[in-house]
């Protein structure tokens, strides 16, 4: 058994086919399944159930390929302690940030870790929360930008910034001629809410129970801009994160934003999370460093069009 076999096995899991698990580790589909198939015979059980045109896990594949992924991401952060001793701030860092956030921020921090951190590779990943906290458990991130709370005793997360919502409403709303109101004046609003799996949707769901709110039946966004352009169509009323509402984003004139005056308002908290083993930790602690020093403006409403 050796390293290259489980990284074989491990492409084999992730594609769900052979010639395409061939290629994501640039050898012949012939050469991957002969080697899988020996590993099979070392380890004497069947982990690959082949089936025509699918390729599944069997029971105790599942189970050996988790532990692979644990092997080969040990490993490499072996070579990791060894290549950041001789220069921690160069290098490849993989980093995932969720939709709802990714654009909205990356544009305020990136230029500082490029003048920071010039010889440094910035490999970012936009998914999704929970697949990023599955891929960084897996090793095959570094860290991630998530909001709280992230409840995994393997992680840390080291806190960035608390972002606060604001309520987006077309101009012929009766709420849009307000600079602002408490949670209990969107008692009786149904409110635009993103698809399952964002954690924006989550977080929002949190906002309208403690206002009395609801959601608006019949509709569920893909991402931020469908819920601005629903507004700006005067089909609903929408939450959107401070970072969404600034420059370089361009406001609608179609839509007012209104600040909650709530102490404190309704927000989300902003965290970069890594496993608790990483070797990076002392130059992740840096990066959050720049992470969470945004000017204070960024996180307060911008004057209107």
């Amino acid at each position: 058994m050796n390293l290259r076999d489980l990284r074989y096995l491990i492409a084999l899991a992730d594609h769900r086919h052979f010639g395409r698990a061939a290629a994501a580790c640039f050898v012949s589909q012939p050469t991957l399944s002969t080697q899988v198939r020996k590993l099979e015979e070392e380890l004497g059980v069947i982990l690959i159930e082949r089936a025509p045109r699918k390729v599944m896990l069997t029971p105790i594949g599942v189970q050996v390929v988790e532990r692979a992924r644990g092997i080969v991401a040990d490993v490499q952060q072996m070579k990791e302690v060894a290549r950041r001793s001789q220069d921690p701030e160069a290098g490849a860092i993989r980093l995932g940030i969720f939709p709802t956030l990714g654009p909205y921020l990356l544009p305020h921090v990136v230029p500082a870790i490029r003048e920071r951190f010039p010889q440094l590779e910035l490999l970012l990943t936009e998914e999704k929360s929970d697949l990023l906290l599955a891929r960084l458990r897996e090793g095959r991130l570094d860290a991630a930008v998530l909001a709280l709370p992230v409840n995994d005793e393997q992680m840390h997360a080291e806190a960035l910034f608390e972002e606060p919502f604001v309520l987006a409403v077309p101009q012929a709303h009766p709420l849009a001629g307000r600079h602002s109101i408490t949670l209990d004046t969107i008692a009786d609003q149904r409110l635009l809410l993103l698809e399952d799996g964002h954690c924006l949707r989550d977080q929002a769901l949190d906002v309208c129970h403690l206002a009395g709110a609801s959601e608006k039946s019949g509709f569920q966004g893909t991402s931020l801009e469908t819920l601005r352009q629903m507004v700006a169509a005067n089909v609903g009323v929408t939450l959107l994160p401070m970072l969404a509402v600034q420059p370089p984003v361009a406001q609608s004139r179609d839509i007012a934003l209104v600040t909650f005056a709530d102490q404190p308002p309704p927000s989300r908290r902003i965290a970069m999370v890594w496993r608790r083993s990483s070797a990076m930790t002392d130059f992740l602690q840096s990066l959050a460093t720049l992470f969470s020093a945004l000017p204070e403006h960024l996180l307060r409403t911008p004057a209107r069009p």
